[in-house]
């Protein structure tokens, strides 16, 4: 009655999807969701090296100058 086509046993991809671990699936979105909160966490609260030390160097050098310009309260030593 109608013509009945019947793809051959091997050579052409089956009909039916192929099987998915979902337990991968959920591993591997799991995985980008963490790398890309990551890389928002990095530009948002990340410095480098550079930036800390400069950082550093200028808190001190600030320290410095605030230290060598501090009066005595009593020059001498006893109360006022």
């Amino acid at each position: 009655p109608w013509p009945i086509s019947i793809p051959p046993a091997t050579g052409s991809p089956s009909p039916v999807s192929d099987v998915v671990n979902l337990n991968r699936f959920r591993k591997a979105k799991a995985k980008a969701e963490k790398s890309a909160k990551a890389t928002t966490n990095r530009s948002k609260f990340g410095r480098t090296k550079a930036e800390k030390s400069r950082d550093k160097a200028e808190g001190e050098r600030v320290r410095l100058l605030l230290d060598g310009a501090k009066r005595d309260e009593n020059p001498n030593g006893g109360p006022e």
